[in-house]
């Protein structure tokens, strides 16, 4: 049973405050986490197909397809012959940090945290959220480009829930600390396998079924309301 420690910020299963100090590694999902925007719904538009694909989107999301990848692969596939410029334009006129996001960041890289981007979306997002944000590993997935146009398909495998997990392990054990000294932040379902291995789990502005499972809940207000539980070194 969650309690609303604060208006739209609720906790369960720990007491708090934590110490963001106590705390080695922070991972993040992108879309509608770091950023405003589901990347895949907005390059849908230049296809007139935003609804088709954000509809698959919303049911991926909430839990409702529980394979992620065939659901990706689905709307990659409506995605066919969309120009490359499309992915600009969305990045340019679409895409924005949610508010926050470089608070927390800041906050985190300042109290010795590694930082991670590990997204089911694209590179060609990831990477310059990456930049803008300062993080250190960025890991998602590579659209395939054929003469200046997207083939509906990814190069490698896709990231899906588990791979997101894989990844937050992964650099846990480069930097030597145990998944309970992590942080997961996440909105989605397929941010569920990463969040359950953390020692902290945050949902933020999330689907009911992520809500309910998380440690924190952020429903109201920026990412940065994180430290409101996870106070940062003085």
């Amino acid at each position: 049973m969650s309690t609303e420690l604060a208006p739209g910020l609720f906790i369960q299963i720990f007491t708090p405050p934590l110490q963001l100090s106590g705390f080695k590694v922070i991972a993040f999902d992108m879309d509608s986490t770091l950023i405003n925007i589901e990347c895949i719904d907005e390059i849908a538009d230049a296809a007139g197909k935003k609804s088709e694909v954000a509809a698959i989107t919303e049911a991926a999301m909430r839990g409702e397809i529980t394979d992620f990848k065939e659901s990706l692969r689905r709307r990659l596939a409506l995605l066919r012959g969309v120009p490359v410029e499309a992915l600009q334009q969305v990045y340019e006129q679409r895409l924005r940090l949610n508010p926050g996001a470089q608070e927390l960041m800041t906050a985190a890289r300042t109290a010795g945290l590694k930082t991670l981007l590990v997204s089911g979306g694209f590179t060609y997002f990831a990477d310059r959220v990456q930049q803008r944000l300062g993080m250190d590993v960025a890991r998602s997935n590579e659209l395939e480009i054929d003469n200046g146009r997207l083939t509906g398909r990814v190069v490698g495998d896709i990231v899906d829930g588990e791979e997101k997990k894989r990844q937050l392990l992964a650099l846990c054990e480069r930097v030597g600390c145990s998944p309970l000294e992590a942080i997961a932040v996440g909105d989605g379902a397929n941010d569920l396998p990463m969040m359950s291995a953390a020692g902290l789990s945050v949902a933020y502005h999330a689907k009911p079924k992520v809500r309910e499972q998380a440690m924190v809940a952020i429903n109201e207000g920026g990412l940065d309301r994180l430290l409101e539980v996870v106070h940062p070194p003085r």
